[in-house]
């Protein structure tokens, strides 16, 4: 029997790609949102930075869900609804799908086409799973579109995707994610963990260049979807470990004095004027479970690799006081 799929699309709201870029460019200290880098060509260039010897992250938390897996399971229990927000790395997924043996495997992206290609191949690998795949954004507040009917509930957050956000954006999701399963539901969240500055700085600046690539195709997105013209020869790409913010940030610095064009506005750059594309913040245990608790969550365990330098945890969503 092949796996059983559904689709629910909620149909969110496109963002106003245009209005976020001239927000972004017309601040003091430009910024752009970091969401832009997928389109197709950055979501490739990702796929190949997470291949990388120096990119730390993706094999290290496989190597975590491969190891520890049925202990995970062992604590979320049988019965699972398996909640994936961001339909991520099929790797990924099918590690916890093998351990957890959840009874519905539900995906929630914001991309329609890039959700339904992803769980494609799982229907043909999961024999007698239900896999509901819901097109949503699951920044927003949303409801889960079939009822939980007595199942665990728990959610899945890999790829230190906490990261992208600042604390405080970043307890507003996870709160977001307990009230979408409500109190008792689990979240199992992968956490990038401070470490060494050099390694660090080395996973975002790899010697190939990718990540130099996947950074100012940024720019190549806005000069195809808003007809701008930006010069990409004219930006270089710069990534460091902010040590006070405990943050890699991202930025695509402006190699000469110039002006971009878009949208019927002119944008000044000065040389060595930066474009900050995105932040990547590291966390202690300690420190990743006090935002937790304020965010309405118990840690019940946490799994690391030999080398501490990468986290899963899974935690308990119990709701404000």
């Amino acid at each position: 029997m092949s796996a059983r799929l559904l689709f629910t699309d909620l149909h969110p709201q496109p963002a106003d790609m245009q209005a976020e870029v001239i927000t972004g460019l017309s601040r003091l200290r430009k910024r752009l949102p970091s969401k832009y880098f997928y389109d197709q060509r950055g979501s490739r260039l990702f796929d190949a930075i997470t291949k990388l010897p120096e990119y730390y992250p993706t094999r290290t938390e496989i190597g975590i869900l491969e190891r520890y897996g049925s202990e995970m399971a062992d604590l979320v229990g049988c019965e699972v609804l398996l909640v994936e927000l961001g339909s991520g790395s099929s790797w990924k997924i099918r590690v916890l799908l093998q351990t957890l043996k959840p009874t519905v495997y539900m995906p929630v992206d914001i991309s329609r086409e890039h959700l339904l290609e992803s769980v494609a191949a799982l229907t043909q690998s999961f024999d007698e799973l239900e896999i509901h795949a819901v097109c949503a954004d699951y920044s927003v507040p949303f409801t889960l579109p079939v009822g939980v009917n007595g199942r665990v509930r728990v959610a899945f957050f890999p790829g230190s995707s906490i990261g992208n956000f600042d604390p405080h954006e970043g307890r507003q999701l996870l709160e977001r994610i307990g009230s979408l399963l409500g109190t008792g539901s689990k979240l199992l969240i992968g956490v990038d963990l401070v470490k060494d500055t050099s390694m660090l700085n080395a996973a975002y600046n790899d010697t190939r260049g990718i990540t130099a690539d996947f950074n100012t195709n940024l720019l190549r997105h806005i000069n195809q979807e808003l007809d701008a013209d930006f010069d990409l020869e004219a930006f270089r790409h710069e990534a460091h470990y902010n040590s006070i913010e405990r943050r890699i940030e991202m930025h695509l610095v402006s190699v000469a004095d110039q002006q971009v064009n878009l949208a019927g506005r002119c944008f000044s750059f000065r040389k060595d004027e930066s474009i900050h594309t995105e932040n990547s913040y590291k966390y202690s245990v300690d420190g990743f479970h006090a935002l937790a608790g304020e965010a309405g969550y118990e840690a019940e365990r946490v799994w690391t690799d030999a080398d501490g330098l990468f986290s899963v945890h899974c935690l308990r969503f119990v709701g404000s006081e």
